[in-house]
């Protein structure tokens, strides 16, 4: 009696040792993989802000920040499975999912999909010098166009187009925005192509010590751009951004814009989507250029289909257009 009694405690204690390991793991949250920028950038420090407010509030998920080399790292990352989700410029994007410009020579890939344009990237021509107002006056002038093979590039080579130039109406210069705010302030370069949120600490440090402006891309050029490359949006440089920048700046820009993986489930890019527009003020206190994220502009400038969980929170909110 006793040693049946003794087994049937053992199976008991098996039983109920069983059911509390179920438990654990059904109540473990799966991780999903988010590819943002390097450390020291608007991406990786926006990841972090999104994973620091939402991982107690996803039901079933974490975010996973990742650094990375930026846009075209992160779409390689999707592309092979190693990401679940990312940040990209929607110009890269738009290279990628048609394989053109930036990915002429790579193919297509579209193993993703659009979940929200998130802020915008301005396009930013900067110069210190005072003869040089319009982009037609850069004609004959070195000119830094951003690190080579990079969106910036492109977006360099895109504008000039639009105003019936080439690089070879300049002397175009690669260099990072770090390099070329140092040749700016020397007068080794006379303007350069910066493309990044705003304020741009490159920028920010050039005009801290040296007499800043930046030129305008005016209406009729816009219209021009905007019909080859529908990914480019209107903006404009507030006055004030930088020291002694005492008027605003009409420009373009291209949209940091959140993507997700097509093998990423329904509800968990639906969820996502919901808490970042429920808790938008309390990411923006950890990245302020979340506090531009809108809904009405989270279509703006994405040519690529969307995910299907974003399609059923837009359609829930009356969203059109996608």
């Amino acid at each position: 009696m006793v040693k049946r009694l003794l087994a049937m405690f053992i199976v008991v204690a098996l039983m109920a040792s069983q059911a509390g390991c179920g438990n654990i793991i059904s109540s473990k949250k799966k991780e999903m993989i988010f590819a943002t920028g390097g450390t020291s950038g608007t991406y990786f420090s926006l990841g972090d802000a999104m994973a620091n407010i939402l991982n107690t509030k996803l039901s079933n998920s974490t975010l996973a920040i990742y650094s990375t080399g930026g846009s075209g790292e992160n779409i390689r990352l999707i592309s092979e499975r190693k990401a679940d989700l990312a940040i990209v410029q929607n110009d890269v994007m738009y290279y990628a999912y048609t394989g053109t410009d930036l990915y002429a020579d790579k193919g297509t890939f579209t193993e993703f999909s659009a979940v929200a344009g998130i802020y915008d990237e301005c396009v930013q021509i900067v110069t210190c010098r005072d003869d040089i107002h319009t982009v037609d006056d850069l004609r004959g002038k070195i000119v830094s166009v951003g690190d080579s093979g990079s969106g910036v590039e492109f977006n360099a080579r895109q504008i000039l187009s639009a105003y019936g130039m080439t690089f070879s109406d300049i002397h175009a210069e690669n260099s990072s925005f770090a390099n070329s705010a140092d040749n700016l302030a020397d007068g080794s370069i006379d303007a350069a192509f910066i493309v990044a949120g705003l304020p741009t600490k490159a920028v920010m440090d050039l005009s801290e010590k040296n007499a800043v402006h930046l030129v305008a891309i005016d209406d009729e050029h816009v219209k021009i751009l905007q019909e080859n490359y529908s990914f480019y949006t209107r903006s404009t440089v507030p006055d004030g951004t930088y020291p002694g920048l005492n008027e605003s700046t009409d420009t373009v820009s291209v949209r940091a814009t959140l993507i997700a993986s097509n093998r990423l489930e329904r509800d968990k890019v639906y969820e996502l989507l919901t808490l970042l527009f429920s808790e938008k003020e309390k990411i923006s206190a950890g990245e302020k250029n979340f506090s531009t994220f809108e809904l009405e502009d989270s279509l703006k400038g994405i040519d690529i289909p969307f995910h299907k969980g974003a399609r059923k929170y837009y359609e829930e909110q009356g969203v059109e257009g996608f």
